[in-house]
């Protein structure tokens, strides 16, 4: 389950907006991120994450957007269950093999 999340999506949104724009005015993109942040009350650097992601998701930084992120998280999550499920599964035809063994031989 993940952590709950210390800043309202309306928030985030907000904040991304601002710096995109006031990025994109080379008169203030120097220390947008950090006026942005002071005047919200974020963290700099997690607003220059915020910003990043953004700017992955929509297509205009190369890297892993959170949908395929999230994708992949759930596949790896679906992998650790089943090899959980097959290695019990091993285990107790082991063990069922064993019994039958000893039975014979009695």
């Amino acid at each position: 389950m993940a952590a709950p999340r210390k800043y309202p999506d309306e928030l985030r949104e907000r904040a991304i907006r601002m710096a995109v724009d006031l990025r994109r005015d080379p008169a203030t993109r120097s220390g947008a991120l950090r006026r942005i942040g002071e005047q919200l009350g974020i963290n700099p650097e997690t607003l220059r994450n915020w910003v990043q992601q953004a700017e992955i998701d929509q297509g205009h930084r190369p890297g892993v957007t959170s949908e395929d992120a999230q994708r992949i998280a759930e596949l790896e999550r679906e992998v650790r269950e089943l090899r959980r499920a097959n290695e019990i599964l091993r285990t107790s035809a082991a063990f069922f093999a064993a019994a039958e063994l000893d039975r014979k031989l009695k």
